[in-house]
């Protein structure tokens, strides 16, 4: 990041404060027009653009469509955009410099002409790009006119090969099209370091990492190299200047070079490197950051200068485990998709917006995001970095491997990708691919890693990818893989839906799970603590080979690749306004710790505003061992624990007051404690204002949020309320409204799917192409409310958003509602700054702590040979840390039987086992310790590794026998979208027929401590 300047729009001149010669990066997004259509000749300096719609970047042409159409339906097509401007004396090409276009994102093609000239272009609409305008523009008093042609045809080919892209893809990759990210224009004098444009410019850029760490002593040896170009005359010869400020902006170190000389056209790579003390170390939620400035000093003057605003940490993949700053820390977050969108606005928000909801990921305890399948804007990297985020991101891709130049295009945009965020210290994972890829392809992108980012401390893999030799790390979509060597953590779990509306049996609309993905909020609690558990059973501290962890799909609603009753998907732990839905609550719960869960929390589900009468299962997720349940000073008991965190108390009858879950630890002392209310009807409405650290900016592209509430007399949100809220704004702002579930137009169809008597949904057709199971009742044509002026409450709240325009000023407010006193806001639009500000960065969770992150709960207990009833050549597979082998029984149910000889007689406690089809096929199991049996049952189906209690008895030889025939059947239900067309739901069950065969992907023994 370079110098932060305001270019002033049409025959304005730019106002600068900066040395001659000095390097300028500005802001280029406001003063543009927009229109579209495939006009003639609209890239012509003489073209009449007046009646174009004066915009302020980004903007797509479409944003009108996020959530109100299903992804399939959003319009393609043409968008032009023009701006005018005049380049500032005595810079860039004024002075022998360069002025170079940068634009973050434009999709999906976009042609760029300067001055009538086409000046270059980009059609990969993934990742950013350059411009190099510095021969086409013209100086003072000339008025350069920037004309772009931008095409988001789904079917989009590259016109040098006819190829499309792989991610231009309508099932995961949303398309709002036009210029969707920022642009800015960087002037430079003729010496100068290049930026990290490589596709499209050849360059690379500033690079700056740090190694050789001493984490307690707060040590590391920082590195910088910038790739500098030398476009004048002449030699040049100078010096390369690092100085460090810190987060507050205060001196942290400096060091220089020795001079080096470049010859004229040359371009070069020079580097620094010193030892500093006293560091602060980027970490989970501490998003700590220094400005690194990078400079060439001649004849003791600065001629160029770039600012990298970056941070150190320090990272391992080992063990099966994922380190940071010498502590262990498993996965747990999100996979979102990229687009990252809001509703009406799709990618157009401003940067604090991003903090906003990024920032939410980490309250609710995520430490991780994997964006999907294209590589995230770079203000969403930037965010992540502030708000401490650990991110993985990929390229461009879609599903599957692909080859000729669809390959070829994917590794380019990798090289792109890694070049712009090598700095950003919240990238800890690339990712090849959003399915494996052939080993020769996992070589290539990792060599393309070794070659730009070789010290970045990043580990490069692809989902699945379970027996690479290439890949730094892996895991599978919905399954729990574990290693004892590199990381393999969940790419996506716990997939299924449900609408922040839908609370509960007992609430209107009263939404019961139909089908079984479609879910009311209490059964998604459930869902999602069962899914976790499985993942945190497995964790570091439970033997050699583990779990990473996990990100649940996704975080926020999206308008991609929905599968329930909506056109968009509801399975995010927020609404697509991020207000929390109930999952997120649990994850705040499950996930506050690095491994072990380090700080005690309870959250009782939903509310305590019911009819009389009523009577339900009252659900506490519950990080402690025990939860009392307590209605008006009355104890009702301790709750069942199940799956490590949910407590239920079954059959609660409802009675108005105040409804306490006291949580207390083995000992029994009280250490965490949640309530709810019964409140009273609703009576009025409460705005609430949301704006940027400083303020609502008139730069007709900053957004304000309002939260409207129905409260009691008391001020309290009422849960159930559900109330229409109209909305009249007076002042200089553009509405751009909230959603709901629904259709504006008041032809709503019903949300609940039908049932029949046996429980099952009505299908009124099969799955269509997009894997999607169509349902009687679907509402894929609902608006969702979006755009409305009216809409309605849910649970009590939603919230609405407003763009500001070029005029400052106060904007006002009202709400009403039917029966509820009115609610009136003022905000004020303020003129932004002339320089843009730098956004906060959050300290929230403090420095990575350096007490052990987890406890080590069971030993590894190892075979010292292994005999079978057959086929024992392979019985290897079934200890061999390779979840891509296996070892199965003849057939014959008499051969089926595995043994394994310990190094000397003990107790075995537990035993956990990968077992072929372990989703869908059941095993009755007999395991004998030296004879005698330790475990009879069937094991239970699973979404990987199933953990069997032993009976005490010491032993030396460990017998696990199949005592009956196996069958299949699915014991996890419509988890649509992992279908049995591909081997078996990926579990290998096609490999091994049912009946009389005992089949083991891996089989491990535990002591515990």
């Amino acid at each position: 990041m370079r110098r932060s300047l305001t270019l002033l729009g049409a025959a304005s001149l730019l106002a600068l404060v900066a040395a001659p010669a000095q390097a300028v990066e500005a802001p280029f997004n406001d003063g543009w027009r927009m229109t579209t259509g495939d006009l003639k000749g609209a890239e012509a300096v003489a073209f009449d653009d007046a009646a174009w719609k004066p915009v302020t970047l980004p903007r797509a042409f479409n944003e009108d469509e996020a959530f109100s159409r299903d992804i399939h339906d959003h319009s393609t097509g043409i968008t032009w955009y023009r701006k005018r401007f005049v380049l500032p004396a005595g810079q860039g090409p004024a002075v022998g410099g360069r002025a170079i276009l940068d634009f973050e994102g434009v999709r999906q093609a976009g042609e760029v002409y300067v001055n009538g000239v086409r000046a270059g272009g980009h059609e990969n609409g993934a990742t950013a790009f350059g411009v190099d305008a510095t021969k086409l523009l013209k100086p003072a008093p000339f008025v350069n006119v920037i004309a772009v042609r931008v095409d988001n045809d789904w079917k989009y080919k590259e016109r040098a090969t006819g190829s499309g892209f792989q991610w231009n893809n309508n099932n995961f990759n949303v398309n709002y099209g036009g210029i969707h990210r920022l642009v800015r224009l960087h002037l430079t004098g003729d010496l100068h370091q290049t930026l990290p444009l490589y596709t499209s410019l050849g360059t690379t850029g500033v690079y700056v990492w740090a190694d050789q760490f001493d984490i307690k002593g707060r040590k590391a040896t920082i590195h910088a190299e910038s790739q500098v170009r030398n476009d004048g005359a002449k030699p040049r010869t100078f010096a390369y200047r690092v100085t460090l400020k810190d987060v507050d902006g205060k001196p942290a170190g400096q060091f220089t070079a020795p001079a080096v000389t470049i010859a004229p056209g040359e371009t070069k790579t020079v580097s620094a490197s010193q030892r500093l003390s006293d560091l602060r170390f980027w970490s989970w939620g501490y998003g700590y950051l220094y400005a690194v400035t990078t400079e060439l000093v001649e004849d003791g003057k600065v001629v160029d200068s770039a600012l990298t605003r970056t941070g150190f940490r320090k990272t391992e993949f080992r063990n099966g485990t994922v380190f940071l700053n010498d502590r262990a820390i498993q996965v747990h977050g999100y996979a979102q998709r990229t687009s990252n969108e809001w509703p009406a606005l799709g990618t157009n928000i401003p940067p604090w917006i991003s903090d906003f909801s990024n920032g939410l990921m980490v309250e609710s305890g995520g430490n991780l995001v994997r964006w999907m399948h294209i590589a995230p804007a770079r203000q969403d990297v930037e965010s992540s970095d502030r708000v401490g985020l650990m991110q993985a991101m990929p390229a461009g891709d879609a599903e599957s491997d692909v080859s000729g130049r669809r390959w070829d295009q994917r590794v380019e945009a990798m090289a792109d990708a890694i070049i712009a965020f090598r700095n950003n210290p919240s990238i800890i994972f690339y990712e090849g691919g959003n399915e494996n890829i052939s080993e020769a392809h996992m070589a290539e992108l990792k060599a393309v890693r070794d070659r730009f980012d070789p010290h970045g401390g990043r580990a490069i893999g692809s989902r699945e990818m379970l027996d690479s030799k290439v890949a730094e790390y892996g895991g599978e979509m919905l399954y729990i893989n574990k290693s004892a060597g590199k990381p393999m953590w969940a790419m996506e779990y716990s997939r299924d839906e449900s609408a922040r509306k839908f609370q509960d049996e007992f609430t209107a609309p009263f939404h019961k799970d139909s089908p079984s993905y479609n879910r009311n909020q209490d059964s998604m609690v459930v869902e999602t603590v069962q899914r976790w558990n499985d993942y945190w059973v497995e964790r570091p501290g439970g033997g050699e080979r583990v779990s990473a962890g996990g990100v649940n799909i996704i975080f926020s609603d999206s308008n991609t690749h929905f599968r329930g009753d909506n056109n968009y998907r509801r399975s995010g732990e927020v609404d697509a306004m991020r207000i929390p839905k109930e999952g997120f609550f649990a994850h705040q719960v499950m996930w506050d710790g690095w491994v072990d869960v380090e700080k005690p929390r309870s959250h009782i589900v939903g509310h305590w505003n019911y009819a009389a009468g009523t009577v339900k299962d009252v659900l506490v997720v519950s990080s402690t061992d025990s939860v009392e349940l307590v209605l008006n000073g009355k104890s009702l008991g301790k709750g069942v624990k199940s799956d490590g965190f949910l407590f239920t108390f079954k059959t609660v009858p409802y009675a108005p007051g105040t409804l306490t879950a006291i949580a207390r630890d083995a000992k029994g002392k009280e250490v965490a404690r949640d309530e709810r209310f019964t409140t009273g009807p609703a009576v009025a409405l409460k705005l609430t204002p949301r704006t940027g650290p400083g303020g609502w900016k008139a730069d007709a592209a900053d957004i304000a949020l309002v939260d409207v509430e129905a409260v009691d007399a008391q001020g309290r949100r009422v849960p159930t309320a559900l109330d229409m809220v109209s909305f009249d704004v007076a002042g200089p702002a553009e509405w751009r409204g909230g959603i709901a579930q629904g259709d504006s137009k008041g032809a709503a169809k019903p949300t609940d799917t039908p049932v029949s008597a046996s429980g099952e949904p009505v299908t009124k057709g099969p799955a269509g192409v997009d894997a999607v199971t169509q349902y009687a009742g679907s509402n894929r044509k609902d608006d969702n409310y979006i755009l409305a002026k009216a809409l309605p409450v849910e649970g009590g709240i939603n919230r609405v958003a407003l763009r500001s325009t070029l005029a400052a000023g106060k904007v006002t407010v009202v709400a009403k509602a039917e029966g509820l006193k009115p609610a009136t806001l003022t905000l004020d639009a303020v003129a932004p700054p002339a320089e843009a500000e730098l956004l906060p960065v959050s300290l929230a969770r403090g420095p990575t702590p350096s007490t052990p992150a987890f406890k080590v709960r069971r030993d590894t207990i190892k075979a010292v040979e292994i005999t079978a009833g057959s086929n024992a050549g392979a019985v290897q597979a079934t200890v061999d840390d390779d979840e891509a082998t296996h070892w199965a029984s003849d057939g014959q149910l008499a051969n089926a039987w595995i043994e394994y000889r310990l190094p000397r007689s003990q107790q075995v406690d537990e035993i956990s086992l990968k077992l072929i089809g372990w989703r869908i096929r059941s095993y009755p199991l007999r395991i004998t310790m030296d004879g005698k049996v330790v475990y009879q049952g069937e094991a239970p189906k699973s979404l990987g590794y199933v953990t069997l209690p032993l009976k005490a008895a010491k032993g030396s030889r460990l017998r696990i026998a199949l005592t009956g025939a196996t069958a299949d059947r699915d014991a996890f239900g419509k988890i649509v979208e992992v279908t049995g067309a591909k081997g078996g739901f990926d579990t290998g069950a096609e490999k091994v027929k049912t009946g009389g065969a005992l089949s083991i992907v891996e089989a491990e023994f535990y002591r515990k401590r």
